[in-house]
């Protein structure tokens, strides 16, 4: 079984540069309506992302978790990732613990470093970002386990610093970091957290998986598909024509958007690639387009060569989401819920 999932980016519309408040609220509307339907359609759960500074509609994601799990029942909710630099880890403790509670012990931890051109509005260095993700996730595991926290660090000083409420999902909810490189996917391993990655071919997603197995087997730590997720940008559509142009214009519009980060390889342009920031490939299995049909083999055939058990889809720039939603939902997802990884 493969477990679909919605990776809703909720990027800025157009129209944004030219301000119409009404707009903005048709727009937000649509999506709060949109969101409990992947409930009925079959999807395991959504993930939200965390991004800032005009990117998208999304700069504090844990008020939309709250929002659809009073509209839902079963569906699992999450962010990949909570950008752990912008924030106090024992806050994001504490939010994990309400959102536990909201959900009903729906609730899936993601948590990310950030990315450069971000971070760069607020003058946040790319190493000083990752000092303080990898100290806020220190942080973040044991206030998790214990309630209770003493941490003497660079950037957080705590004694008998006590969280509530505690998580109802014991030890912790699912835990999950965002990956781009082999390093990265060691180091959530050893920790036995899921990994999440996109961008790169379907090659170089085996080898940070690879890592991942390898490391997780020295640490004593699950490693199968279970706990490995695979993220894509997709277009679906009755006739594969149509799913054609929709990746097009999602092809475009993702380049023109990476091309501000340095870790992306985008043509014949280098990446950054430093033990403080790693760097990523866009290759064209980024994003799957066709039919149903043809969309349910391909991501099949990825996850099976990956060994991811989930998948999750970026939808954007479809001319009618509803419809894309319900495409995947009742002709994709149960392809996905047959197959074997």
């Amino acid at each position: 079984m493969i477990k679909s999932w919605v990776f809703e980016f909720f990027g800025s519309p157009e129209f944004e540069s030219t301000f119409d408040p009404q707009h903005s609220a048709d727009y937000f509307n649509g999506y709060l309506a949109l969101w409990p339907r992947a409930e009925a359609l079959g999807f395991e759960g959504i993930f939200f992302s965390e991004h800032h500074f005009g990117g998208a509609y999304s700069p504090s994601p844990n008020l939309l978790i709250a929002h659809v799990a009073a509209r839902t029942r079963t569906l699992r909710l999450g962010v990949m990732g909570m950008v752990l630099p912008y924030h106090q880890p024992w806050r994001i403790v504490e939010e994990i613990g309400m959102l536990d509670h909201i959900t009903g012990g729906r609730l899936e931890v993601g948590t990310s470093a950030g990315i450069p051109n971000e971070m760069k509005y607020i003058q946040l260095g790319v190493e000083e970002a990752r000092e303080r993700n990898d100290e806020a996730v220190e942080i973040i595991d044991i206030a998790l386990r214990a309630g209770v926290i003493t941490h003497h660090g660079k950037y957080w000083q705590l004694d008998n610093l006590r969280l509530v409420p505690r998580p109802l999902q014991q030890p912790t909810p699912p835990l999950w970091v965002t990956v781009v490189s082999a390093d990265s996917a060691r180091k959530a391993a050893k920790r036995g957290v899921k990994i999440c990655t996109g961008f790169h071919p379907v090659p170089k997603v085996k080898e940070i998986f690879d890592a991942y197995r390898d490391e997780a087997a020295r640490h004593g730590h699950p490693a199968g598909p279970e706990q490995l997720g695979l993220r894509r940008q997709v277009a679906i559509g009755a006739s594969g024509e149509d799913a054609r142009r929709d990746t097009e214009r999602q092809r475009k519009g993702s380049l023109a958007r990476l091309a501000a980060d340095p870790r992306a390889r985008i043509g014949n342009r280098p990446a950054l690639d430093t033990p403080i920031s790693r760097s990523f490939s866009i290759g064209d299995e980024e994003f799957i387009s066709g039919t149903p049909a043809q969309v349910s083999d391909e991501v099949i055939r990825q996850c099976r060569e990956t060994g991811a058990g989930h998948f999750l889809a970026t939808f954007r720039d479809s001319q009618d989401m509803a419809r894309t939603w319900e495409l995947y939902g009742t002709e994709v997802n149960p392809a996905l819920a047959r197959a074997v990884v």
